[in-house]
C-alpha cells in the first residue's frame, strides 16, 4: 500500500518534536487548549521581545502592517460571513486603516531633566502579558490595532475574543505571529484559546500572569475588568448624537451623517446614532439625507420597526408601588450590524437600489434615540435651538463621554457643544469616523478608552512610567 508523502512527513515531524521534548512540539501560531499554556507561552515570548532592540521591534511591526494589509480583505469576508455583522467593503477599510494609521515605537517619547544635579530619565517600560478582551464587532481591526500597539510598548497579549467571532480572531492572530516570527522575532507574542469562551477570559483576568487588562464592547465587560484589582483600561459603549444647527452647510452635512452613520452598517461606537436638527433646518436636512441613500419611514413603520429591531418588557415595580410599569427597552441583536435593505424587508419595504440607512422623525424620548442601535437605523429629532439641541445632546449621550459630531459654522455654537458634552472624540463638520483618522488627521485606534480616561489608546497607553536619575553626572552646561 502506497503511503501518502505528506503523511510521512506530519508522522515525522511529530516523532522529532516528542523526542525534542514538550517546548519543541508546543504551538507556535499562538493557539493554545487552556489559559495556562497561552499566558505561560505570551510571558516567555515578552521576555524574548524585551532583549530586542527597540530598532528590531520596529522591524517586527512593520511586518505585521504589511499582513494586516496584506490580508485586509480576507479577514473582512471573515468577519462578515461569522458574525453576520457590517459589510466587507468598510470592514476592510477598516483592517487597512488599522495597519497603517496604528502609532508604533515613536509613540514612546523618553523625557529628561538635566541640571546642577545631574540627569534623570523618565521611560516608558512594559506591563509584559496584557489580557485584552475584543468585541465581535471589529474582530480583526482590533486585533491589529491593539497587537501592534502592545507590542509596539514591549509587551506580549493574551487575546479574550468574542465567541461569535472565534475564527476571524484566531486568524488573525495567526497571520500576525507568521508575520513576527519570519521578521525574526520570538512566537506566541499574541496569543489566544482554540475554544475562546466566556468562562475562560474570567480565568484570564484573574490568571496571576497577566498584568493589565485592555476590554473593548459593551459596558458590563468593562465594568468586569475595572473591578479586576489589575491595571485595567476600558474603552466602553456610546450613544454619539450629531447635532445640526442652522449655520451648517445643509447638504454636505448631510451627506456627512449618511456616511458616518452607515459605515459598516453603524457597528462603530463613535458613529452617529441620533440626529439632532434645530427645526429651521430639519426638512431640508433630512430631505438631502434622502438623496444620498437614506430611506425615510414613518407612522405606523415606525411602530412596526420597535416591534422587530428591539425587545420590550415592563419594568419592575416596588410592591405597594401604585406607579404605573414603564416598557423598558433593549435592542434584539439578531438585527445589529444588519443592512438597512434587510430590516426594511422586514417591514415589507423593497429598498431601493443605493439604500444605506433608514431614518425617521422621532421626540426626544423614543427608545431609538435613548438605545445605543447599532445598526443603520437613524432617528432624527426636531428641536427649537442651538440651546435646546445642545441640551438634549449631552442627555442622550449618557455622560459615557464617547464620542459626539457637530455641523456648524459658528465657533461659538462648537464651543458650546463641546465644553457641555465632554466627549472623548468631537467631530466637526465630517463623517463621525474622520474622529479616529478615516479622512480626518491623526492616528487610528479601536480601543477608544472613555470610562478610565487614556482616550484613544496608543503604545503609551500600555507602558508603564519608570524613571531613572544619576546624581552629579551626565549634566555638561
Amino acid at each position: 500500500m502506497a503511503i501518502d508523502q505528506t503523511l510521512i512527513e506530519r508522522i515525522t515531524a511529530e516523532v522529532l518534536a516528542k523526542m525534542q521534548g514538550p517546548a519543541a512540539s508546543a504551538p507556535r501560531d499562538g493557539v493554545f487548549a487552556t489559559v495556562d499554556e497561552a499566558v505561560a507561552a505570551a510571558r516567555t515570548a515578552q521576555k524574548q521581545l524585551a532583549a530586542l532592540s527597540i530598532e528590531q521591534r520596529e522591524k517586527l511591526i512593520t511586518a505585521m502592517r504589511e499582513a494586516a494589509r496584506e490580508n485586509a480583505r480576507l479577514l473582512a469576508e471573515m468577519a462578515v460571513e461569522e458574525s453576520g455583522m457590517g459589510n466587507v467593503q468598510d470592514k476592510v477599510i477598516k483592517n487597512k486603516l488599522t495597519a497603517d494609521k496604528t502609532p508604533g515605537t515613536e509613540d514612546l517619547v523618553t523625557h529628561a531633566w538635566s541640571g546642577d544635579h545631574g540627569l534623570t530619565l523618565v521611560e516608558m517600560g512594559p506591563y509584559g502579558v496584557i489580557g485584552s478582551i475584543t468585541p465581535t464587532t471589529n474582530p480583526a481591526a482590533t486585533v491589529i490595532c491593539n497587537g501592534i500597539g502592545m507590542i509596539a510598548a514591549g509587551n506580549a497579549v493574551f487575546f479574550s475574543p468574542h465567541p461569535k467571532a472565534r475564527n476571524t480572531s484566531l486568524k488573525t492572530i495567526r497571520l500576525l505571529n507568521d508575520a513576527i516570527v519570519k521578521a525574526g522575532g520570538p512566537p506566541n507574542l499574541l496569543t489566544s484559546l482554540a475554544n475562546p469562551t466566556i468562562e475562560a477570559a474570567n480565568e484570564m483576568m484573574k490568571h496571576p500572569k497577566i498584568n493589565m487588562l485592555v476590554a473593548t464592547g459593551g459596558p458590563g465587560v468593562v465594568k468586569t475588568v475595572l473591578s479586576s484589582g489589575k491595571k485595567a483600561i476600558g474603552a466602553g459603549a456610546g450613544n454619539p448624537p450629531a447635532v445640526v444647527d442652522e449655520t451648517a452647510d445643509i447638504e454636505k452635512a448631510a451627506r456627512d451623517i449618511v456616511s458616518g452613520a452607515s459605515f459598516d452598517n453603524n457597528l462603530p461606537c463613535i458613529a452617529e446614532k441620533e440626529v439632532i436638527a434645530v427645526g429651521s433646518i430639519a426638512d431640508k436636512l433630512i430631505a438631502y439625507m434622502q438623496k444620498y441613500g437614506a430611506y425615510l419611514i414613518s407612522g405606523r413603520q415606525v411602530d412596526d420597526l420597535i416591534q422587530i429591531i428591539m425587545t420590550a418588557q415592563e419594568e419592575k415595580i416596588a410592591p405597594g408601588c401604585t406607579d404605573k410599569p414603564k416598557k423598558v427597552y433593549g435592542i434584539n441583536k439578531d438585527y445589529v450590524g444588519k443592512d438597512a435593505a434587510f430590516i426594511l424587508g422586514k417591514l415589507g419595504i423593497n429598498a431601493p437600489a443605493g439604500t444605506k440607512l433608514i431614518i425617521c422623525e422621532t421626540g426626544p424620548d423614543h427608545p431609538f434615540v435613548v438605545e445605543e442601535l447599532m445598526m443603520p437605523v437613524l432617528p432624527v429629532v426636531q428641536v427649537k435651538d442651538i440651546d435646546a439641541a445642545i441640551d438634549l445632546a449631552v442627555k442622550v449621550e449618557h455622560g459615557n463621554r464617547h464620542t459626539a459630531i457637530m455641523h456648524s459654522k459658528n465657533v461659538d455654537h462648537l464651543t458650546r457643544l463641546a465644553k457641555a458634552i465632554e466627549t472623548t472624540i468631537f467631530v466637526k463638520n465630517a463623517p463621525s469616523y474622520a474622529g479616529i483618522g478615516v479622512g480626518g488627521e491623526g492616528y487610528a485606534t479601536f480601543t477608544i478608552a472613555g470610562p478610565t480616561g487614556e482616550g484613544l489608546t496608543a503604545p503609551r497607553s500600555f507602558t508603564r512610567q519608570r524613571r531613572c536619575t544619576l546624581v552629579d553626572a551626565f549634566s555638561i552646561v
